[in-house]
Formats: C-alpha cells, structure tokens, sequence
C-alpha cells in the first residue's frame, strides 16, 4: 500500500541563517495490506516527519514515496495538492498525537465528518459514531460538546474515534495511545486489529513496548533504515 524508495527529509530554518537540519537520508521500506508496520527510533529521529510525508505535509527532498490509489499508484513526492486532498479523503486516515478542531463544534460532529465527507448516510454514519464513542468511554453527555473544553486523554479518544470512523486503506496512527489508561488502550488496540482484518495498511508509532507487540507485524528502525519481522 505504500513504497518508499530513497526518500530524504531535510528542514531549511530560514530563521537562522538558513541552517540545514538533516533528518534522515536515504529511506527504503513497503507497507502492507492487513498489517502493522511499525517505526522505531529514538525521539527526533524524525518517525512524525515520516508519518507526515505519507500524509502530504512534508515532501521528500528525493527519491519516491508511493500510495497505492486502487489499481493505481500516487508518488507524494510530486503529486499535485487535489490529488492529496482526494487521498485524504479516501485513501489515508491519520490520528495525531493532538486533537485540533474549530471551536464550538460538537464531539459528535467532530467524530461524524470522515464518514459525511464520503457520502455515508447519516443515520449510518451517527450509528457508528455513537458505537465508537461508547466504545471508548466518552460519556453520552459529553457528546454535543465541543471537545476543545474536554480533559487530554478524552480529547485524544475523540480524536481515535474519528480516526476510525470509516475504514481507510491507510491509517496513520501517531502515538494514539500516548495518554491513554489501561482500560481505553486495550479498546484501540480491538480497533487497531479490527482495522487490519478489514485490510487496512497501518503504519504507526507507539512508545509503549506492550502496544508494540500486541499488534505489530514488522518494524522500521528509522535510525538504521532496516525492516524486521521482530517487533520490540
């Protein structure tokens, strides 16, 4: 589902004298269908910037990076700005580690708009929402709020709940379970397994060595450009 091939980040701190931060160089790796591809590195070894180029926020500064479109490939390295809309809309799902929303729109709302966005009906869509919410414990009369007044860790299960309301190709999860209890952990990672038997090619970050080998397939040392089947 995705295809890296020589890909290289580097930031330009136009603010200091152009400095050069050199992120990595040189990346090679493949995402499945069905799977969990995990990214391994210490912290600022550049595993968000990853994340962020298979998503279209940053470009690779070389070599391709590919998404598969149905029978069809996309390079993000040139692709033009509505074709990454179209793949963020259909094909690549992405949960941040933070949660931002406009203000004043309501949970459900907030949870809703993947599935609105597509077409989905609504009665079917609000069904799926409310199972999630649940699901997650978000409590029945927290749902018509806005989640900008809400604590860390509900935040962030709100933004798991959006995450999966459709079933995406693609999923990008960035350290979802970060600030999370035990209790609502263990429910993302029923949703991450369910994502998978659906077919979903997840690539994640998780700092938690238990999350890891619950449901990793491979792993991708950022730092030593090298994918393994042994998950730690």
């Amino acid at each position: 589902m995705i295809s890296a091939r020589n890909i290289s980040k580097t930031f330009v701190l136009h603010h200091q004298d152009s400095a050069e931060l050199n992120v990595f160089n040189g990346l090679n790796f493949d995402a499945y269908a069905g799977s969990c591809l995990i990214l391994s590195g210490q912290s600022g070894s550049g595993k968000s910037t990853l994340l962020r180029m298979m998503y279209g926020n940053y470009l690779s500064n070389s070599g391709a990076l590919k998404v598969r479109k149905g029978d069809t490939w996309v390079d993000m390295v040139n692709a033009a700005p509505r074709e990454v809309v179209a793949l963020r809309k259909n094909n690549i799902g992405y949960v941040s580690q933070f949660l931002k929303t406009i203000p004043r729109v309501t949970t459900l709302n907030v949870v809703l708009q993947p599935a609105l966005e597509r077409g989905i009906d609504r009665e079917k869509a609000l069904m799926r929402a409310k199972d999630l919410l649940t699901r997650l414990n978000i409590p029945e009369r927290l749902w018509n709020l806005a989640p900008s007044t809400f604590s860390g860790g509900e935040q962030q299960r709100v933004n798991i709940a959006r995450g999966f309301m459709v079933d995406w190709p693609i999923l990008l999860l960035d350290e979802p379970t970060a600030s999370l209890d035990e209790k609502n952990r263990d429910v993302v990672l029923q949703l991450i397994e369910e994502a998978k038997k659906q077919g979903s090619a997840i690539i994640g970050i998780f700092h938690d060595a238990y999350v890891r080998e619950k449901v990793g397939d491979r792993q991708f040392s950022v730092l030593n450009n090298e994918v393994t089947n042994h998950v730690c």
